[in-house]
């Protein structure tokens, strides 16, 4: 498969529905766990549809939020869904941002640094616009089997296609991982660095809503499915719905398990 294959991002619906709904779950975790004061200023780094946002604005009472992202997709959809006089968001790169150096009280990012060009510039960057004693935290999936609805999913494309197993998320993301999360922080300059597991439920209605964000084309798994046949498709589709058993009524019980970490300026 190309390279140009691996990864889609930019739609605002799609995106919602495949890990958005999931990702706001985490999001009031991780905030609850980094203990911010109110009237502070955040920055959130690859901001997507806006998750984090609506959950500092939620639980933290923040004095501004400057979120940034670099699908155009993601920014219209954040704008289209949250108007607050105390949030801007802007279309730009996570590896340079354009913000100044200790502009921010705390610079956060969910489900991110896996997916940058380089995690250290990105950790760096921010680790600069955050001011000094200020937090950098940050979450990833933990693909390598605590994030079931998309281990399960690899699990049977890779059984099905042996020869696609280099495109499994935890063979791709070995960061997503407490030791080289650590690592990276303490590269970036940072310090009294924390580590911990985030655990939610993911409970799906029937196998449809699993199965339909799949075909939504956003992220590594739907661009992976989008890229096969529809023979093929079926095939891991069939066999998806033969490993997942439901419950009584109908509904599909998972977890999904983040790692979530932070650190000082």
């Amino acid at each position: 498969m190309a390279e140009d294959t691996m990864e889609n991002w930019g739609g605002g619906s799609p995106y919602e529905q495949y890990v958005g709904r999931w990702s706001r779950k985490v999001a009031r975790e991780f905030l609850a766990w980094l203990q911010v004061p109110p009237g502070k200023t955040w920055g959130d780094v690859g901001c997507g549809t806006g998750a984090m946002v609506d959950m500092i604005l939620a639980e933290c009472e923040p004095q501004s939020i400057t979120a940034i992202d670099r699908s155009e997709g993601f920014i219209a959809e954040a704008r289209r869904r949250i108007v607050d006089s105390r949030v801007r968001f802007e279309i730009g790169d996570a590896t340079g941002l354009p913000w100044p150096s200790g502009s921010c009280d705390v610079t956060v990012s969910g489900l991110v640094l896996n997916f940058v060009s380089d995690a250290a510039s990105m950790a760096k960057e921010m680790a600069r616009v955050t001011r000094p004693g200020g937090t950098v935290a940050a979450y990833v999936w933990d693909y390598a089997g605590g994030m079931q609805m998309m281990r399960h999913f690899w699990d049977v494309a890779v059984e099905l296609n042996s020869t696609d197993s280099a495109l499994d998320q935890a063979e791709r993301f070995p960061l997503c991982q407490p030791d080289p999360l650590e690592t990276l922080f303490r590269d970036a300059g940072l310090s009294s660095i924390s580590v911990r597991p985030i655990d939610i439920p993911t409970v799906f209605r029937d196998f449809d809503d699993y199965w339909t964000p799949f075909l939504g084309k956003q992220g590594a798994a739907p661009t992976y499915l989008a890229s096969l046949n529809e023979n093929a498709r079926d095939r891991i589709r069939d066999a998806l719905k033969a490993r997942l058993v439901p419950n009584s009524d109908g509904s599909i019980a998972m977890t999904a398990r983040a790692w979530a970490i932070q650190g000082t300026v």
